[in-house]
């Protein structure tokens, strides 16, 4: 008996045994943490041999240079994926599709220039997406359509100027994103339109001069709203007040402001908006005009409609001096010609018989 039970469970005591052996070569496994850690050891691709059940897959450090299209198949139970300083110039089309339950992918300090459009596929279950520090120019609406479970992503440092309106319609659940040090110019309307429950949006050191009248209308939650080293020179007030939320923190130092009086004005309606504060407002400072130049926002606010009323006083002075001239003047006409109408009137003799 005991001899039939040891042919039948020998298979599988084999196969488990040797299941508990794979590992890539170079690559230290952890068994007991599901853990391989394969970093830094020279790879040119993704290495053989990775036990099934892996949860976390450290390849960071390596010399991948492409992920190919079937560069994971097979490791059904990865949670966390680490690709950082890899090298990698190209993503293939659902290279990460295999990846139904991946949480975390890291991918900075890579030189990818482009996402395919099909790079989410398959990654339903993604929370947390690093890409910072790679070259990425521009982000199409079909590249991250289906992180439907992602609830931060850093696309910092790169050189993202365009980012096409529907790139996030597909991020319902994000909460923080990261785009500082970018090139983008303008926060257009629609861009954020799905993204109600962001909390944390950082758009610093980008060369944004516009933000449309609409485009944070749609954030119910946001926190923080980081615009801090842009090129914003004026704002609109009816932008900010379209944030309906429960209290936003804005940090805007580092822009060329023009400081106006209409400047003034925008500013002293946000302050007086109980859900907004502007954390850094004694560090704005003005960038023109030239006399004004370095000047603190908010230790000169108060001035900078001097100016302005003294010339509103001077043309009001001006246009009523003018018109009370110009009645005087009819006045003087009126009389003028009532007083020859009048003597005309009191002589007896015609004009033509005194002739």
């Amino acid at each position: 008996m005991v001899m039939v039970l040891s042919i039948l469970f020998f298979p599988v005591f084999f196969f488990m045994a040797l299941g508990s052996k794979l590992c890539p070569h170079q690559c230290s496994c952890y068994e007991a943490s599901e853990l391989v850690d394969c970093r830094s050891r020279g790879f040119s691709h993704i290495p053989h041999n990775i036990p099934h059940g892996t949860w976390l897959l450290d390849l960071s450090g390596n010399k991948l240079s492409e992920l190919g299209s079937t560069s994971f198949i097979g490791i059904w139970a990865l949670r966390v994926l680490l690709l950082s300083q890899s090298n990698i110039r190209v993503v293939h089309d659902q290279a990460l599709s295999s990846l139904n339950f991946l949480e975390k992918l890291d991918l900075s300090y890579n030189n990818l220039r482009v996402l395919p459009p099909e790079f989410s596929h398959g990654l339903t279950s993604i929370k947390d997406l690093k890409m910072s520090h790679n070259s990425l120019e521009r982000l199409e609406k079909h590249s991250l359509k289906e992180l439907e479970s992602l609830e931060r992503l850093d696309l910092s440092h790169n050189h993202i100027q365009i980012i096409e309106v529907g790139a996030f319609r597909g991020l319902t659940m994000l909460r923080h994103l990261n785009l500082a040090w970018n090139q983008l110019s303008v926060l257009q309307g629609g861009l954020l339109t799905m993204q109600q429950g962001l909390s944390l949006l950082i758009l610093a050191h980008n060369n944004i001069s516009r933000i449309d009248a609409e485009a944070l209308a749609p954030l119910q939650t946001l926190t923080i709203l980081n615009l801090e080293a842009n090129q914003l020179r004026s704002l609109k007030f009816k932008t900010f007040l379209n944030l309906q939320t429960p209290s936003t923190h804005l940090q805007m130092s580092e822009n060329p402001w023009i400081c106006d009086c209409e400047l003034h004005r925008v500013f002293s309606k946000i302050l007086r908006v109980k859900h907004l504060h502007v954390d850094d407002y004694m560090n704005i400072t003005c960038h023109s005009p030239l006399l004004l130049a370095g000047a603190s926002l908010g230790l000169m606010h108060s001035q900078l409609c001097v100016a302005e009323t003294a010339t509103v006083l001077v043309i009001t002075g001006t246009v009523m001096v003018t018109v009370v001239a110009a009645l005087v003047m009819a006045e003087r006409k009126r009389k003028k010609q009532k007083m020859n109408v009048e003597r005309q009137g009191s002589d007896p003799m015609p004009w033509e018989a005194r002739k």
